[in-house]
């Protein structure tokens, strides 16, 4: 059986990139315990007293705690209370046990009292919103608005609700309005943190989070998100501290063991990051990032067909996602299955721009099945170091331009029209197409990027800088960064996309494509220390697997005298690519330089070889 050691590091560095404890004041949440305590020992004495029975329910729902809140409420109504004005409270508790067809039961059975109707409409929008009816969460949120206009927890779920709706500016209104309404209010803090991480990067939002657990250290989820964004910024022990913290609030909590997971299978403990990985009991097994670290720690303690299974899962859900169809490959190829691993590949070597990594191991899996034209193929494909573009996808037999005509702001329809049309030559109708949808929505990061693509397209390089300037604004990611950086250097600008470049390395030191970037960058501008600190992350990120990255960094070591290091990088990307000619003239060079001519000259006299 091959081991498939040597396939992974570059898998996990992709997967990878996914205050202190003294005395202080009661927490707020700590306050509301201690408030219940006092309550229900109160209430054991004398259950029948209604404002308190209510205000448990209340705070009960505060805390969470779905079941004890609808008991408090079904005690309430022993008491004699309402069952117009506690309908509401019932139907929140039932939500927040999970159960929205019970809550809507609740609300539906019978009247609601007038001055409830604002609570009983922000149940429904939540509801609404977790079942995916995005249409009646607005109907619901609106009105919910016009009754509770001042409820700083309402309007961060309206600020929820924008941006499942990808309306980025709109969740920002929302979630500044929720801090103007109540500056201590911690899960306002928490969320406007994710939305900063999203709009500057990792580092920017951590005064949130920080300012999210100063006004409530007990603010688990705040810890998990921080402790998250502290692991891709390469803050391990500070991510351990955050989640120790959090694991005390809510033990058994499966983010955190996943987070752990991802800690332990980044030191090298797969063994650990598998156990903790089973420990979340299912409850994660539908999220893409934990399908694909279960897939890359199944396949590093051997288990291939287990990590096949989770790697098949992740492609089901995301049939475009590359990393999860070359674990998969790497799975069936080292379980003893070349053809399942040509089947895998298939669609990124089929692809002009696939990357070296992935053709490479087609070329072993082709020589395997017999195919010796097709490895050679894909052996050439790898040498030249030098993809190309995707093609457009178009899908077949639909009428693409109709129907994207008679629904204009629809993107299902509108994005196979418009690549469709770009891949025909007519980019100047897909970038109409792409500006109807972008006016339509100018707070969505999607639209400007779509309409910044369409722009590329068209040659028009001046209007893409302006539509990804706009999307940045909205999103900071690697997607749209890397997208400006590229129509500022195709419009002339290289000084401002060798600036984007560097702002996407300091916002989010985790990006790959950034350390790249920046260290061909450092290179053309002969920064010979800044290139090998940018290419040297990279290269501890994804092993010694990148040919390009090998290649540059000797070059900046041989640039810098430190002829051991050149040598010993140009020595490992020649065994990646023993045919690669400029590979072959750089080894030549470097070798003939540390006085051994015979090797320089053997090597020279394959390069003219290889060059016939």
């Amino acid at each position: 059986m091959r081991h498939p050691r040597i396939w992974i590091g570059a898998l996990l560095g992709a997967l990878l990139l996914a205050g202190c404890d003294g005395g202080r004041a009661v927490s707020p949440r700590a306050a509301l315990e201690q408030r219940r305590v006092a309550l229900q020992e109160t209430l054991a004495e004398d259950p029948k007293q209604l404002a308190r029975q209510v205000e448990l329910a209340r705070l009960l729902l505060k805390l969470g705690d779905g079941v004890g809140a609808e008991a408090a409420v079904q005690a309430a109504l022993g008491a004699g209370g309402d069952e117009a004005a506690l309908r509401p409270l019932a139907a929140k508790a039932a939500a927040m046990q999970g159960d929205g067809d019970r809550a809507f039961r609740i609300l539906d059975a019978g009247a609601i009292a007038p001055e409830m109707i604002g609570e009983a409409a922000w149940v429904a929008g939540n509801v609404h919103l977790d079942n995916g009816d995005r249409g009646s969460a607005r109907d619901a949120y609106d009105r919910a608005v016009r009754d509770l206009p001042r409820n700083s927890d309402l309007w961060v779920d309206v600020a929820r609700f924008r941006e499942a709706n990808a309306d980025a500016l709109g969740a920002r209104d929302a979630i500044d309005y929720a801090i103007e309404l109540d500056k201590a209010n911690s899960a306002a803090l928490a969320y406007k943190a994710n939305l900063v991480r999203t709009q500057l990067g990792l580092t920017a939002s951590l005064e949130w989070y920080d300012a999210a657990l100063e006004a409530d250290p007990d603010n688990a989820g705040a810890l998990i998100d921080q402790a998250a964004t502290l692991g891709d910024l390469g803050r391990y022990k500070d991510m351990l501290v955050s989640l120790r913290r959090a694991a005390a609030l809510v033990p058994g909590n499966a983010q955190i063991y996943y987070l752990q997971a991802v800690l332990a299978a980044r030191a090298g403990n797969y063994r650990l990051a598998r156990s903790l990985l089973q420990r979340t009991r299912g409850r994660l097994d539908d999220e893409p990032g934990f399908m694909l670290l279960s897939a890359v720690v199944e396949l590093e303690l051997g288990g291939e067909a287990v990590a096949a299974t989770w790697a098949d899962r992740l492609i089901e859900v995301q049939p475009e996602n590359l990393t999860a169809r070359r674990i998969l490959a790497v799975a069936e190829w080292a379980g003893g299955d070349a053809d399942g691993a040509a089947e895998a590949l298939a669609p990124i070597v089929s692809r002009a721009d696939a990357d070296s990594w992935s053709l490479l191991l087609a070329a072993r899996v082709a020589a395997e099945l017999g195919r010796g034209d097709a490895s050679a193929e894909y052996q050439a494909r790898a040498a030249a170091l030098a993809p190309g573009e995707a093609a457009p996808f178009a899908p077949d037999g639909y009428n693409l331009s109709g129907d994207a005509d008679a629904e204009p702001l629809n993107p299902a329809k509108v994005i196979p029209a418009m690549e469709a049309e770009m891949a025909g030559g007519n980019a100047a109708r897909a970038l109409q197409r792409a500006a109807v949808l972008r006016d339509a929505n100018r707070g969505v990061a999607d639209a400007n990027i779509l309409h910044g693509d369409a722009a590329m397209a068209a040659g028009d390089y001046a209007q893409a800088v302006r539509s990804f300037r706009a999307a940045r604004d909205l999103d900071a990611s690697e997607r749209t960064t890397l997208r400006l950086a590229n129509a500022l250097y195709r419009a002339g600008d290289a000084a401002g996309s060798g600036a984007t470049i560097l702002a996407l390395r300091d916002s989010q030191p985790s990006s790959l494509a950034a350390d790249r970037l920046a260290g061909s960058l450092a290179m053309d501008l002969e920064h010979w220390d800044d290139a090998i600190a940018h290419f040297e992350r990279v290269r501890q990120r994804v092993g010694n697997r990148d040919v390009v990255v090998l290649r540059e960094l000797s070059k900046a070591y041989a640039a810098k005298g430190e002829r051991a290091r050149a040598m010993g990088m140009i020595a490992l990307a020649y065994r990646l690519q023993p045919l690669n000619g400029e590979i072959m003239r750089l080894y030549a060079e470097q070798l003939a330089q540390g006085g051994d001519a015979q090797a320089a000259a053997d090597l020279r006299e394959k390069m003219e070889q290889v060059g016939r």
